[in-house]
């Protein structure tokens, strides 16, 4: 099974488990007992996920080829109503539009990666035992919360700078037909967009790495996870 494979319904899914979880005052007595109180795991985890997802995110193509992080157009993008352009009525403009905009992201989140990296050695986990038992995506979901709009300001500079150096014309042309439309605007839109697939990309990957830890030749992670 490619363990990529993960679909953005299935993975969105995953990423309420946690917050439902946490709030909802069920017994976690057991979940005690399976899963270790120290936080090293769960550091891992994240460690390992964010790893692997940034390591195929920021290649040419990482966004583009991702079964849960290709960025779809940004509502601004199709909003034809603002604008008299048949070119974003076109579905090979906006094709090659959407494309571009995910080869953006996966400059631009060269910046996103450190900062995740940083977090997961910082960010507070207050019971370990309740995230490696709370679902697939749950480590994934405390560091994404606990993380705020870091990714979106990190990002922002560099995807106005790479769209303002751009020597492809697609993505001049759709900001030219929109009324009011900067490149300003359009670097936030992609930044927010950027910023979900980067969260469904970890998240995918945290899931794969529970269902198999071997993959991580991690003892921690191996021990942690394997079958009762």
């Amino acid at each position: 099974m490619d363990d990529r494979k993960l679909d953005r319904r299935a993975l969105l899914g995953g990423l309420a488990v946690f917050g439902a979880f946490a709030v909802s005052g069920c017994a976690t007595t057991g979940i005690r007992n399976a899963f270790s109180s120290d936080a090293e795991p769960v550091r891992r985890l994240m460690r390992f996920s964010s790893e692997r997802a940034f390591t195929w995110l920021v290649q040419p193509d990482g966004f583009w080829t991702s079964p849960v992080a290709r960025i779809p157009l940004p509502v601004l993008f199709t909003r034809t109503g603002t604008t008299s352009s048949r070119k974003l009525r076109s579905t090979d403009f906006k094709m090659k539009l959407q494309r571009q905009l995910n080869t953006i992201a996966s400059q631009s989140a060269v910046v996103a990666a450190p900062l995740v990296a940083q977090a997961t050695k910082q960010v507070a986990i207050p019971d370990p035992a309740e995230v490696l038992g709370g679902g697939r995506t749950a480590a994934t979901t405390l560091l994404r919360k606990a993380m705020g709009p870091a990714l979106v300001n990190a990002m922002l500079p560099e995807m106005e700078k790479a769209m303002q150096q751009t020597t492809d014309p697609t993505l001049g042309e759709a900001i030219a037909a929109l009324k009011g439309v900067t490149i300003t605007d359009a670097a936030h839109a992609l930044a927010l967009e950027a910023d979900n697939a980067i969260w469904y990309e970890i998240g995918s990957a945290e899931a794969a790495i529970r269902q198999d830890p071997a993959q991580t030749s991690d003892s921690l992670l191996i021990a942690t996870f394997k079958p009762a």
